[in-house]
């Protein structure tokens, strides 16, 4: 089959690859329909390169048709049209029966110290093969994969693997109180649907991004909107009654803009050899972080900030004096995808989309023209939103 495989930093090549097979009772094998180029792709194809090895098949957001069945899967059947969530979980552990399968216990990356596996996403989180490509095997089949109705359009349905209940956990956690003020950093993918599902919640959403086409976007949803810049924390505060917005969402994570010497140190980190590499980003500081900080600048006092982006250094810092006097409260976390299934379906079913997840994509290609649309979409050249590839 043909599948997208890293090759090294800002390298992503089309190479054939053997078909994937069932290997444990619990296993499926999908055809891939579409699968979708996320935020989280660009940290592979630029910042974790030392986590990966050349040949991985990357990609996180697929969803497809089930070619094929283990012997334990009963929940689903050949012809059948699933979505695929980007954490593989179990479905029976603890972590699990808690609401938090992006920890489940039965996944789990003990040798890293980190939570539940993840497609197409290094050695921090698996090193499993991931969606796009014409064919993904699918451990624990018989609880993630999604099945969904034949009748509408896969765009309807795609955003269920990740981005879609990654906003709507982020807009939980971020806590708004009943007519407040919802802030999002950030409007790619997960910051878009943020701002819509703040304002599907009756809340007032400022929205902030540098990127004029990003803005242009989510103003067509209602969403009030700022450029980024090092004054946007008081532009909010003066929109706000000198208070700050109630509550934050950072939909950002560890490329933000304007972070020129997080971004070197990036850059350096990434020169030395995987070994030491891995070391750098596990115990230094070199995530870009003027997001994160702007949003603990523009949070008002008692507020909430809710992270969604991802960030990597474990000794990134953060101004704790600044956040302790403020009694800000802090919530994160990768999505728990299948927690959030039963509230997402009803709304990306309904025919008149009120989370508008048809205006989203704004490039659709084959897969063979993946690698420069990743390209594309890390320097956000052509209006470079939303990017679904067609296997």
């Amino acid at each position: 089959m043909k599948a997208l495989t890293w090759q090294g930093k800002r390298s992503v090549s089309v190479e054939n690859v053997p078909d994937p097979v069932i290997q444990e009772p619990t296993d499926a094998i999908v055809r891939i329909t579409s699968t979708a180029i996320c935020g989280s792709d660009l940290h592979l194809y630029e910042t974790l390169g030392p986590y990966m090895h050349k040949g991985d098949i990357i990609g996180h957001e697929p969803m497809g048709v089930v070619v094929e069945v283990g012997s334990a899967v009963t929940n689903l059947s050949k012809g059948d049209r699933v979505v695929i969530p980007f954490n593989i979980s179990c479905g029976h552990c603890y972590m699990c029966d808690q609401g938090l399968q992006s920890q489940c216990e039965t996944t789990q990356v003990k040798e890293k110290g980190s939570g539940a596996s993840l497609f197409g996403f290094s050695e921090l989180y698996g090193s499993v093969p991931g969606g796009q490509a014409e064919y993904l095997r699918v451990p624990h089949a018989d609880y993630g994969p999604i099945k969904v109705g034949a009748d509408l359009p896969d765009e309807r349905y795609l955003f269920l693997s990740d981005i879609l209940p990654t906003a709507w956990q982020g807009v939980k956690y971020a806590d708004v109180p009943k007519g407040g003020t919802l802030a999002v950093m950030g409007l790619g993918p997960v910051g878009q649907f943020a701002s819509r599902l703040g304002k599907h919640f009756g809340l007032r959403v400022i929205g902030v991004d540098p990127v004029p086409e990003r803005r242009a976007m989510a103003e067509r949803h209602g969403v009030e909107t700022l450029d980024f810049s090092k004054g946007v924390a008081d532009e909010l505060r003066e929109m706000t009654q000198g208070r700050g917005a109630d509550s934050v969402v950072d939909a950002v994570g560890m490329e933000a803009h304007d972070s020129p010497v997080a971004a070197f140190a990036q850059h350096a980190a990434g020169l030395l050899p995987d070994k030491l590499a891995q070391k750098a980003f596990e115990t230094v500081g070199v995530d870009r972080v003027s997001a994160l900080h702007t949003a603990l600048d523009a949070v008002r006092r008692g507020g909430t900030v809710s992270l969604s982006g991802v960030y990597g250094g474990s000794a990134t810092p953060m101004p704790l004096m600044h956040m302790f006097d403020k009694q800000i409260q802090l919530r994160m976390g990768q999505c728990n995808v299948r927690r959030w299934t039963e509230d997402l379906l009803p709304l990306v079913e309904a025919d008149a989309d009120p989370l508008g997840v048809m205006d989203l994509v704004t490039h659709q290609v084959g897969l063979d023209e993946a690698p420069a649309m990743y390209e594309k979409f890390q320097k956000k050249q052509d209006g470079c939103i939303k990017v679904v590839l067609k296997p």
